[in-house]
């Protein structure tokens, strides 16, 4: 299960670039995954939450955009999202197609609640 340490490199994100002292701030982590990544939404959002039990991330949460598969064609120049396992121009039919999004696991966003003003 390559999703526990795909979680587990979310949480070195995190630490990464939010302080020790604001990570009981950590509300919500924005992640885009593409249909292609090879990540499975659910388990990947498990395991997070098992890595960050009992933790300073204890109430961060994951909010996972799942993004469509899209190609563009060298052929014609037409860009179009890609269904089922047909990786050819719906317009021209030519194969000489170029993936543009599908594949990325990024992390978008890190949001903290404001204490201060106790919003979140």
């Amino acid at each position: 299960m390559h999703e526990l340490s795909i979680a587990q490199n979310i949480v070195d994100i995190i630490r990464q670039y939010v302080p020790d002292t604001q990570g009981p701030d950590v509300r919500l982590v924005r992640i885009k995954v593409g249909r292609m990544s090879g990540v499975v939404a659910d388990s990947l959002n498990f395991c997070f939450g098992a890595i960050v039990h009992g933790t300073a991330l204890s109430e961060a949460r994951l909010d996972i955009e799942e993004t469509p598969l899209e190609s563009h064609c060298g052929g014609c120049g037409n860009t179009f999202a890609v269904e089922g396992a047909c990786f050819q121009c719906p317009k021209c039919g030519s194969g000489e197609i170029q993936v543009v999004s599908g594949t990325e696991l990024q992390v978008v966003e890190i949001e903290l609640s404001d204490r201060q003003a106790g919003v979140l």
